[in-house]
């Protein structure tokens, strides 16, 4: 059964109940033989939930594309919003500072620790619910969501698991709403990244090349329910932000 962590904001003196992981959500293998090392081990929080380092991983990039995601949705947002996947960084607190007297954001993990962590950061916001859930399979209702974003997930899954990703994505975002893509992108020939990211993606980030060869929306099983599609890129062409309005 899926479990919700209320978040109760510090100015309520409310406690923050602890998170208790499901058996029924398992951490899929792909997560658990490839990328075990920075979303599972014990450290891995430790070491990954560093601003700088994070910015680091990115080649500065990180505000830029973490903004350019944001700008997509208004301001204050006063929808529902779900972030799929949790995030190193100051994401998710970018969101919920957006978030105005009707707006709600729901951040979704298989990883339990990815959960934990992100209530010390989002914790003193009242109108953000985590839940343990599967990025393949929501469970959330159709129409659920006037915003859904997907922040550099989709390279960190095998086809099968992105393709269901996107597919959940559409389902769950309203018509006339927005889901918003960022991620790595085939970045132009004379960018000198292109040749530095070969080596580092292939090692540590196996599928991710698969988004150099593919565009995004090539993955979406239904085109109908994408009424209107924008494509960015940024850094030479290294990340894209892909906007699917449905």
């Amino acid at each position: 059964m899926e479990k919700t962590i209320p978040i109760e904001g510090v100015k309520t003196c409310s406690p923050i109940r602890r998170y208790e992981p499901s058996t029924d959500i398992p951490l899929p293998k792909y997560l658990e033989q490839t990328y075990w090392w920075a979303y599972l081990h014990p450290n891995a929080v430790r070491v990954f939930e560093r601003q700088w380092l994070v910015n680091l991983i990115l080649w500065g990039n990180f505000t830029v594309l973490r903004d350019a995601a944001l700008g997509e949705m208004e301001s204050p947002i006063s929808g529902n919003v779900l972030q799929v996947a949790c995030v190193y960084g100051d994401f998710s607190q970018q969101v919920a500072r957006r978030l105005g007297p009707q707006g709600h954001l729901d951040v979704i993990d298989v990883a339990p620790v990815q959960l934990e962590n992100l209530i010390s950061k989002v914790k003193d916001y009242s109108n953000v619910s985590l839940h343990h859930r599967d990025s393949t399979d929501l469970g959330f209702a159709d129409d659920s969501y006037d915003h859904v974003v997907v922040f550099f997930l989709l390279h960190e899954q095998p086809a099968s698991a992105r393709i269901r990703t996107i597919e959940e994505a559409l389902r769950v975002v309203k018509p006339d709403g927005k889901v918003i893509f960022v991620d790595y992108h085939s970045p132009n020939w004379f960018n000198p990244f292109r040749y530095v990211m070969i080596p580092i993606l292939t090692f540590l980030e196996p599928f991710a090349l698969d988004l150099w060869r593919n565009d995004i929306v090539g993955w979406i099983r239904k085109p109908s329910r994408a009424k209107k599609v924008h494509k960015e890129t940024f850094f030479g062409g290294l990340y894209q932000k892909v906007v699917v309005t449905v």
